[in-house]
């Protein structure tokens, strides 16, 4: 093996492709990045049985060949490189990095350890990559961070009739987001459904974020299964978990409830401002009142902290409702709309936000339940 390429291209498939490495590797092999150079290109690929991230680059390949190096060791020596073009080579079981007079010298990993990688699945229809990113990052905040409960750490991916539902759920909320997608023949007469580590697709949402469309692609069988991802250059696998998310259509369902608008960014900075004062996991309350103001209070004894909004509530004359601070501000700070609403039950009972576009009605688009706390400040 023997190739010039580009220190930039060179270094974002590596910084990319180590993504899918596992953070303890079970076994050597599996924290290794199989090169692969041959025909005018450079292919890196990660794996780790649950992920696979395969990314090319334009190269100057004078030897083909492949070759397993220590992956973040050489994210390590792409990160210091000079600017300018890159030479590697392999040297009988040493890969060899060398720029502008720097050379650095990597041992390899055995090649015939490495386990095959999973075939790519079939394409499925595309989404616009940015609004994807987006979406992904609008819901992944529900998911849960609990790795006992894997169920709950995922973020459900529904595609149906030219539609794209994600939805992501921790008990104590659930985020539920929809945006239009172009589906293939494969799936024009039925519904697919995933669940996917929700930490995993917003990493490689976010990668592929610039790439213009996303190809969607997946294998028949359901859980267990492997859903692909393409956009430009760069190819990724996600391996399935086991289940799916509740139901939350009766969840949303809201009738009785009392409806309250306020300005969303100014909602999100005073629950800042008031929290600061508030114990580890400590509720902020929200009183509404029909006078037009909300007002926000939390702590305890003589450490507490109040702030009054302007707020329109409507189908009550008083609400008093109390979230955990952190919960709230992930809802309020995954709208991008002015202004928000709530639907709100009361206190020990759900509240649901979603964004008011500008002529005043609800942006059904992107909604965020949440869980008000029974005990109130």
């Amino acid at each position: 093996m023997d190739f010039r390429i580009d220190r930039t291209a060179f270094a974002e498939a590596v910084g990319q492709a180590v993504r899918a490495l596992p953070a303890r590797a079970p076994v050597p092999v599996l924290g290794g990045l199989l090169l692969e150079a041959d025909a005018g290109r450079l292919a890196v690929t990660g794996f780790d049985f649950e992920a696979a991230v395969r990314v090319e680059a334009d190269a100057e390949v004078a030897a083909a060949g492949r070759v397993l190096v220590p992956g973040r060791r050489l994210l390590e020596v792409c990160r210091v490189l000079p600017e300018g073009p890159v030479s590697c080579a392999l040297e009988a079981s040493r890969f060899t990095v060398e720029a502008d007079g720097t050379r650095f010298g990597l041992s390899t990993l055995p090649l015939a350890e490495y386990p095959a990688l999973p075939a790519a699945p079939a394409p499925g229809g595309t989404v616009d990559a940015g609004a994807f990113a987006h979406a992904v990052a609008q819901v992944a905040v529900a998911a849960g961070r609990d790795e006992t409960l894997p169920l709950l750490t995922g973020v459900q991916l529904r595609l149906a009739d030219g539609e794209m539902t994600l939805s992501a759920s921790d008990r104590y909320r659930y985020a539920v987001r929809r945006l239009e997608w172009q589906p293939g023949a494969a799936v024009r007469d039925g519904a697919v459904e995933a669940l996917l580590p929700a930490r995993r697709l917003l990493d490689l949402a976010r990668s592929l974020g610039r790439c213009g469309d996303v190809v969607i692609g997946w294998e028949p069988g359901g859980g267990g299964g492997l859903v692909g991802f393409e956009g430009g250059r760069t190819r990724t696998a996600l391996r399935q978990l086991d289940g799916r998310l509740p139901a939350y259509k009766s969840l949303f369902d809201m009738a009785g409830a009392a409806v309250a608008e306020v300005e969303c960014a100014a909602l999100a900075e005073a629950v800042r401002r008031v929290a600061v004062v508030a114990e580890a996991n400590s509720p902020v309350r929200l009183d509404f009142s029909a006078d037009g103001s909300v007002q926000l209070r939390a702590g305890y004894g003589d450490d507490v902290a109040a702030q009054r909004l302007p707020a329109v509530l409507s189908g009550a004359e008083e609400v008093p409702v109390a979230f955990n601070p952190a919960y709230l501000l992930d809802a309020l700070t995954s709208f991008e709309s002015p202004r928000v609403r709530l639907e709100l039950l009361g206190a020990g009972q759900r509240a649901l936000l979603h964004a008011v576009d500008e002529q005043g009605a609800a942006a059904g688009a992107h909604r965020h339940l949440l869980m008000s706390v029974k005990q109130l400040v």
